[in-house]
């Protein structure tokens, strides 16, 4: 009951109070905190559930309230003069600070109008737990998008949990609950509470974290992202200055849980950083592609079920140390690449699902929202907050974490509204396609915001279907990507190389038939993680033969994809030969690098990856079909291709063998060769090979004495590369 010398120039105060006992007010900041009181007095308000009694600091001394409602509101009647900072209030923890209830919101009508339209593209340092200065007073604003909830408050270790403690305030139509807490500070762990239309009571970590504790537990923590001193300035200018220069691209596809891992111990990103800076320099590769490093709550899931888009992994670290890792990376000239999931997202009760009790960043119907194959759901992405928290989140990593690059994860799910779905079980576009409409506006909207904010910054989509225009500019009618991973390419190839040599001249279309697309987008080559897990075998486990077969095998796959055009991308442990698939919970398999040919193997990754940075031939014109002539590709009798790859500096001759037979008399027809060198061979003994090379190459001349081409001997089961040089006509 309310005492009875209660009293109040609010006509509406006794209803306002009565919401906030009952947990159902959506501004508890109208009753509670610093307000005008009768002629010379202010009032101030506190809610503490079941207190005997409240004590607050004063012009520095300490007085009691008085307690005006048995639930636990109680009031101070102050002199007029007194303002926020002249008062503060305990919390439950004995945190002493200026009260949260005696603030104006931290954020405005524009941040909240440009949030609705999609667009507000600094979302990131908007919503979420952010440690800010605001009135002069340093503390936390906590932020949460719930547009159905009853109520939502903050609960964390300061309050003890207690979901009545600190309810938030509402910012109308915008659907954003908000609090600013003074003298909270990082570390702080947090979630938010919220009341359903239902009168559900659900608990929810926070989308916008920038940390997350480790599972199984999963609480946000809050943190900060801006007091690490970046040393990576030449690298970024760099960057955008030769955004558009054609440039070679090697990328080693890492998972940092399983890369180095020492009794089953996961390494923290400093120590990640130094040793796979070293290793990626030491064996040629450009860049590194890191699988998911978002938070998930799920090791098996490899961080593709995503629970924090704005979170790294605590696994390895904290925010300021992934940030030297990826600074330490780039000072030692390797790009950083990492793998960003839009497509869904776990249905884990903690994370976005059913976030405030309704479909909110997911679609209603499970027809449209639940992906059959993952168990997950899927974005909303027709709604402009949900595209919004998307975009941001990209924006984040290349921003924030200074990423060059997102390879986005499985966006044929995300083009077409049937993927993975049987017939009738899917709901039609409004024309009576299967093209998600929206999907498709949401990844031009994100490619052209990146490519306008981050020149020089890299998306690559993993698009597994025959979609027209991927790579192709938005304003032409693509989708804006910058890269393809060509998928045609790995299964033809992998299919290809399955075959025993004998049989292979009657598959021999399956290595011609990707050129005849190889230049209708930008791609890259990829020999990736998902190509050695589910019981697929390692790549060299997949090759036919005998022991020195299967690695002749291996290196050949690996020549032939360095020769072929487009970019390129190895799964780690495929570097050493590794005979089992990867494991998730394993390390990499480092222990065989001590058998030569597994060494070999590494040999001849290091050197094909110099090879191909040192060659322009290899990379300058991998988009331009003039970058690539055939030379041979019908000879499948003896599977064997051969071809032109052209550059500025000038030109090369892959052939590759794919047999274990040695051709000692094999002809290739060259009109006009002026000369020709063996380069590079992968039967090389220092690889493991039989050594059978070219020392010189006799040339062959037709009956008018004109030169129609070259002799050459062709190892087993090997590429080689040829300088050669033409006669002008």
């Amino acid at each position: 009951m309310i005492v009875d010398e209660l009293k109040t120039a609010d006509p509406d105060f006794l209803s306002d109070l009565s919401r906030l006992v009952q947990g159902e007010h959506w501004d508890p900041h109208r009753i509670l905190g610093l307000h005008p009181y009768f002629e010379d007095q202010k009032v101030i308000r506190l809610w503490r559930p079941e207190a005997l009694e409240i004590y607050v600091e004063l012009f520095g001394e300490i007085v009691p309230a008085r307690k005006i409602h048995e639930a636990g509101v109680f009031d101070l009647v102050v002199p007029k003069k007194t303002s926020t900072n002249d008062y503060r209030v305990y919390h439950q923890n004995g945190l002493l600070a200026h009260d949260p209830y005696a603030f104006l919101p931290g954020i405005g009508d524009v941040d909240t109008h440009l949030f609705g339209q999609g667009v507000h593209y600094r979302l990131f340092e908007m919503m979420g737990a952010r440690e800010i200065e605001h009135l002069g007073i340093q503390g936390v604003r906590f932020t949460v998008w719930a547009p159905s909830a009853m109520r939502a408050t903050l609960v964390a270790d300061f309050n003890f949990w207690d979901g009545r403690v600190n309810p938030m305030r509402s910012l109308g139509r915008s659907g954003i609950w908000e609090l600013f807490v003074p003298g909270l500070t990082v570390g702080e762990r947090y979630k938010f509470e919220i009341k359903t239309q239902q009168g559900e009571v659900i608990i929810k970590a926070d989308p916008y974290a920038l940390a997350s504790e480790t599972r199984p537990k999963t609480a946000s923590i809050v943190s900060v992202t801006d007091e690490y001193v970046w040393t990576d300035r030449e690298w970024m200018e760099k960057r955008s200055a030769t955004a558009l220069d054609p440039k070679p691209m090697v990328i080693y596809e890492v998972h940092l849980g399983s890369w180095r891992s020492p009794h089953g111990h996961f390494l923290e990103f400093k120590e990640l950083a130094i040793q796979l800076a070293d290793y990626c320099n030491e064996l040629g590769f450009t860049h590194v592609e890191l699988l998911p490093i978002c938070e998930h709550p799920l090791d098996e899931s490899w961080g593709y079920q995503v629970s924090g888009f704005f979170a790294v992994t605590s696994r390895f670290g904290s925010p300021s140390e992934f940030q030297f890792f990826v600074d330490h990376l780039h000072s030692k000239g390797i790009g950083v690449l990492m793998d960003w999931v839009p497509g869904h997202f776990p249905i884990d009760d903690h994370s976005l699902a059913r976030f405030d009790g309704t479909s909110l960043y997911e679609h209603e119907d499970p027809r449209q929202g639940y992906h059959p194959h993952w168990k997950t759901y899927i974005f909303n992405y027709g709604r402009h907050e949900v595209s919004n928290f998307l975009i941001a989140s990209a924006l984040f990593w290349l921003d924030v974490m200074h990423v060059d690059g997102l390879r986005v994860d499985a966006v044929a799910s995300m083009l077409y509204l049937d993927y993975g779905r049987e017939e009738g079980k899917w709901i039609p576009n409004e024309y009576g396609g299967k093209e998600n409409l929206d999907a498709i506006n949401f990844l031009k909207h994100l490619n052209s915001i990146v490519h306008k904010k981050y020149p020089g910054a890299i998306m690559i989509a993993e698009e597994s279907t025959a979609f027209a225009g991927v790579t192709h500019s938005v304003d032409w009618g693509g989708l804006g990507f910058d890269f393809k991973w060509n998928m045609g390419w790995m299964n033809d190839t992998l299919r290809y190389f399955h075959k025993d040599p004998y049989f292979r001249s009657y598959h021999h279309n399956d290595l011609t038939f990707g050129l005849l697309y190889a230049f209708s987008e930008r791609f890259v080559l990829v020999l990736s993680h998902d190509e050695v897990v589910h019981g697929k075998g390692s790549l060299l486990s997949k090759m036919p033969g005998d022991y020195w077969q299967k690695f002749a095998n291996l290196r050949l796959l690996y020549s032939y994809m360095m020769c072929q055009p487009g970019k390129k991308l190895l799964f780690m442990g495929g570097e050493i030969g590794q005979w089992n698939e990867w494991h998730c919970k394993e390390e990499s398999h480092w222990h065989l690098l001590q058998y030569p040919n597994h060494r070999g193997i590494q040999i001849l990754v290091k050197d094909l990856n110099h090879f191909y940075q040192e060659h322009g031939e290899l990379w300058e014109r991998d988009f331009d079909f003039n970058g690539f002539e055939w030379v041979d590709f019908s000879d499948q009798d003896n599977s064997v291709i051969s071809y032109r790859r052209k550059g500025e500096g000038g030109e090369l001759l892959c052939v590759h063998n794919f047999t274990p037979t040695t051709h000692s008399d094999y002809v290739i027809r060259l009109q006009n060769l002026k000369s020709i060198q063996e380069i590079f061979n992968s039967d090389d003994p220092k690889y493991g090979g039989s050594g059978q090379k070219n020392r010189e190459v006799e040339c062959l001349k037709g009956e008018k004495g004109n030169v129609i081409g070259c002799r050459l001997i062709l190892a087993p089961l090997a590429t080689q590369i040829f300088r050669i040089t033409f006669i002008c006509s």
